[in-house]
């Protein structure tokens, strides 16, 4: 019998992502501080949030192999977090406009049976066109990604603020590593073929 999946995260857009491998999964919601730690740069928090997500739901899900995820953006050197307002998704906008940006996201693979993790951090990379204070402001007004890093859905209209993207997975940017999940399921014995 297959070790039961579990994405530690009540995100409706991992979920979506997750469903893709085609494997029976639940989830759970992680009870994590994200306050990040003094001096701690934005690929050690992104692992280190990844881990404690997925670490976080082990006591309830015993049996389970866990799928903990974070994700940042960062624009010149600055990690940026999701804008909330209006106001704050057209600045973080305009700081990006005409700039490579990248974002970085933590995954890990607990197995709570066995206490092992794999941790690591996948960067992407967003190359944005020099965008007018009026796409800017149109595209917020339509789009509304007031609770997406870096302030865009590349998965929908966001895809016009960008002259390309480059990475390995476009998955990343959306905040889950598939190619990279896969292949850690793959040395749990999990094939998704």
């Amino acid at each position: 019998m297959r070790q039961p999946l579990l994405l530690a995260s009540t995100s409706p857009f991992r979920q979506s992502l997750l469903q893709k491998l085609g494997l029976p999964f639940t989830t759970a919601k992680p009870d994590t501080d994200e306050t990040p730690l003094p001096g701690e740069q934005a690929q050690q928090l992104v692992t280190r949030l990844a881990q404690s997500k997925a670490m976080a739901c082990a006591g309830e899900h015993s049996e389970h192999l866990i799928v903990g995820s974070d994700q940042v953006c960062v624009i010149d050197g600055a990690i940026i977090g999701k804008p909330h307002t209006v106001e704050n998704a057209c600045r973080q906008l305009k700081a990006a406009s005409g700039k490579t940006i990248t974002f970085y996201t933590g995954l890990c693979l607990h197995n709570a049976k066995t206490g092992e993790s794999e941790v690591i951090c996948e960067p992407f990379h967003v190359h944005f066109r020099q965008l007018t204070d009026t796409e800017i402001r149109h595209y917020v007004e339509r789009e509304q990604p007031l609770n997406c890093a870096g302030s865009f859905m590349c998965e929908g209209l966001g895809i016009a603020l960008f002259e390309r993207l480059e990475g390995r997975d476009p998955n990343t940017l959306v905040g889950l590593p598939l190619i990279a999940l896969r292949e850690m399921l793959a040395k749990q014995g999990i094939s998704v073929l």
